[in-house]
Parts: C-alpha cells; sequence; structure tokens
C-alpha cells in the first residue's frame, strides 16, 4: 500500500471558550484564531499531546509517533488507497483536533470522556459560527483563509456516523500503543431504529423529470453542446452501472471489454475498483454501450473505446483530456439536479416540496436510485449485490452464488434508462 505523507505543519493559537483549560502555560499564550486544516497544522508543545495525559507509556508504542498529528497521520495512512474513505476520515479527526485546541485548550491525547460527550454535543451546533461554519452558499478551497471545517450542524444520523469513525480512531491508537485507552469505548451503545429502506433516492417521476431537465438543455454552441453530452453520459453511467463518483473518477474508458458467452453472444462489460481497492465487473448493456459511442462521437471520436485506452470516463469540455475529480463530478450533478428544481417549480406551487427534494440531492443518490428502481422491477437481489459491489444482502448470502451471464441478462432486460430522444 501506498504512504500517505500529511504535512502537519501550520500554526494554531487557540481561543478558550468557558470550558476550556486556561491554566494550560501554551494556552495563555495564544491569542485567537480561525481553524487551519491539518494539513498545515503546527501545534505548540503544549497542546502537541506529546505529554498528553492519556499517552500510553513509550516502550509499547508500536508506531513511531512522538505527537498527537504523527498518529493522526499513522492511522490516515492506512486510508491512502481508498481517497473518498481517507476524505471522511481527515474531516473528521481534523474537526476533533481543532475543537480540542481551539476549544477545549487540550491535546487530542488528553481528552477524556467527558470531553467527547460535550463534543458531540458540539457537532450539533458548532458555537461560535463565525469561527467553525462557511459562509452560507460558500464552497471555499482548503488554502482559503476562510475556509471552515463545517458547512453547518451535522444531522443526527451524522453526528453519530463522525463518532463511529473517532471511536475507530481512538481504538487503533490505543491499539497501537500510542493511547493508553479509548475513552469513547465508555459511551453507551446506543441500537438505532432499523431502517427499511433507503430514503435518499428518486422516485421514478422525480427521475422522469432530471432526464427531462437534461434532454432541453440548450446546446447551441460548441461548450454548451459538450457540457449537455456530458450531463446526459454522466447521469446515463452513474444509473445504469451503479456507480459511485469516486469510481467513474478513476475509471477509464479503456476499462470497457467485450467478451462472448458460451452461446456466442458478445457481452460488454465495464471494470471499475470499489471501495476497499476491490475490483468488480458491471454488465454495459446495450443501452450503456450505445450513450458511450453517443458520447464519444460528441467528442469527434471513435464510437467504441480501444483497449487499455486512457482516456478518462468523462471528459472536461474544454482543456486537456484530464479525469474530473469526484467533488467536480458531484457538482455537475448537483447543477442537473438544480435545473429540474426549478423545472418542477414552474409548474406550480404544489411541485415545491419535490423541487426541494430534488435540489437536497447528490450524485451519490442515482445510486441509491438504481438499486431502487432495478428492485422495483423484480432484478434479482443478487445481481445488484453484485453489480454495486456490495459484501452481501443479509447473513445468509455468502451462501448464494450468481453467474455472471445471467446476471448481464437480467441487468440489460429490466434496468433501463430510456431516454425520450
Amino acid at each position: 500500500m501506498s504512504i500517505i505523507v500529511l504535512k502537519l505543519r501550520f500554526r494554531l493559537t487557540p481561543h478558550m471558550d468557558s470550558s476550556s483549560d486556561i491554566s494550560h502555560p501554551a494556552v495563555r499564550a495564544l491569542p485567537a484564531t480561525s481553524p487551519t486544516p491539518l494539513e498545515r497544522l503546527h501545534l505548540p508543545e503544549g497542546l502537541s499531546g506529546a505529554q498528553g495525559k492519556n499517552r500510553a507509556p513509550a516502550r509499547g508504542a508500536q508506531i513511531a509517533a512522538s505527537d498527537d498529528l504523527s498518529a493522526v497521520a499513522a492511522w490516515l495512512a492506512r486510508y491512502a488507497n481508498s481517497p473518498a474513505t481517507l476524505q471522511a476520515y481527515r474531516r473528521e479527526i481534523e474537526r476533533l483536533v481543532l475543537w480540542a485546541t481551539l476549544q477545549r485548550g487540550k491535546p487530542m491525547s488528553s481528552l477524556t470522556h467527558e470531553d467527547l460527550l460535550a463534543y458531540e454535543h458540539f457537532l450539533s451546533d458548532p458555537q461560535p459560527a463565525a469561527r467553525w461554519v462557511l459562509a452560507a452558499g460558500k464552497k471555499l478551497a482548503r488554502s482559503h483563509p476562510d475556509w471552515r471545517p463545517f458547512a453547518g450542524p451535522l444531522s443526527p444520523a451524522s453526528t453519530r456516523q463522525a463518532m463511529v469513525i473517532l471511536n475507530a480512531c481512538f481504538a487503533w491508537l490505543t491499539e497501537a500503543g500510542y493511547l493508553a485507552g479509548n475513552p469513547l469505548s465508555l459511551a453507551r451503545r446506543r441500537r438505532g431504529p432499523a431502517k427499511a429502506r433507503i430514503t435518499r433516492y428518486l422516485s421514478h417521476a422525480l427521475w422522469d423529470a432530471v432526464k427531462e431537465a437534461v434532454e432541453a438543455m440548450p446546446a447551441e454552441t460548441d461548450r454548451e453542446r459538450l457540457h449537455a453530452a456530458r450531463c446526459r453520459w454522466l447521469c446515463t453511467v452513474l444509473y445504469l452501472g451503479g456507480l459511485r463518483a469516486a469510481e467513474v473518477a478513476g475509471t477509464t474508458m479503456g476499462a470497457f471489454f467485450c467478451r462472448r458467452d458460451a452461446q456466442g453472444t458478445e457481452r460488454w462489460w465495464l471494470e471499475v475498483t470499489g471501495k476497499g481497492n476491490k475490483p468488480r465487473l458491471v454488465p454495459a448493456t446495450d443501452e450503456l454501450i450505445a450513450e458511450l459511442a453517443r458520447y464519444r462521437r460528441a467528442h469527434g471520436l471513435p464510437p467504441a473505446p480501444q483497449p487499455g485506452e486512457a482516456r478518462p470516463l468523462v471528459l472536461p469540455v474544454i482543456g486537456r483530456e484530464k479525469a474530473l475529480s469526484r467533488g467536480a463530478l458531484h457538482l455537475v450533478i448537483k447543477e442537473v439536479f438544480g435545473m429540474a428544481a426549478e423545472r418542477l417549480r414552474a409548474r406550480g406551487p404544489e411541485w415545491e416540496a419535490q423541487a426541494e427534494l430534488l435540489a437536497s440531492a447528490s450524485a451519490h443518490w442515482l445510486r441509491h436510485t438504481a438499486g431502487s428502481h432495478m428492485s422495483d422491477r423484480q432484478v434479482d437481489l443478487r445481481h445488484v449485490r453484485d453489480n454495486f459491489g456490495h459484501a452481501s444482502i443479509a447473513t445468509t448470502s455468502i451462501y448464494l452464488h450468481t453467474e455472471d451471464d445471467a446476471r448481464h441478462q437480467a441487468t440489460q432486460e429490466r434496468h433501463r434508462i430510456k431516454w425520450a430522444k
């Protein structure tokens, strides 16, 4: 596994609230400041964790970290091959380190169970907002001076997920001999109510509204034409393939390939690398291949990709053929959903609730939408599991097996996008 190196070199000067340890000499010496991203963080000795109260004896350590930032970097390095996981885990540990030092006046390795209960409450309303929360509607680079670690208060579900991630970090640092104990291990285990089904997906009617919005996009100039083609292709591959945005960003045109089944029928497949760096084969249905050819022709390319072709799966409208990031793909889909929402609002006030739902959707909703629609159309759940790269349907699914060709046939017959034009 490749090693990730975090350059943890920026200055942090905490501003205390009523719960801060203001007696600490390092705290008294530092004026107020705004949070700064983890990769540029430099902590003074008193807040570095070199002498953290929860540090384990050095003789038992299994990692070379001598302070909290080095320990965090060692934990995050384990996820270097999973960019989406790395980003999510970095976000949560970054928020905690900044809160601990800026708001609590403690190094992370001195946090107690009570501190983490206070932090869990803080997540539901990060205050003072001017320090912690981005200005409404802004999405700033991490290098921007107005960057903040929060876009707003976390929902109960997001708060639970954040604490799960932090618990995993503390547990690992304890096992690695860096911490003497995991302060989150004392938390009461709460069993949330089981969810009967995914809720973040589009109904068939809303999905039709999205397709109508894409088909109505202007195409008078070359830029408009290529942008409309990109929106249509991205919606197609996310829906028909059930892919994650990160999987689209990391896949090339050369990942499509054709093979014959036992009866001599040619079937196209798309090989993607999913979570945990696990490869899987996704059925490339006739519709998906036709849309691929349509998209490539829009860029003046031959309809079928060549084996090993290095072009990204989604091409930029202008400039060199560089793959769009997961974030950029997300913004394209958000634009599509926004256009569709405006078209719904134009139908009348009775559509406002549906428009709001659509405007709140993200690229990952299309994966949930694809899975829900496949289930609606009676596609075998084992096929859905294998198409999406899920580990299991339920505990007993380890005993289930599907043949690739049967899965391809079922997907092609029952999972379609049906563009009007």
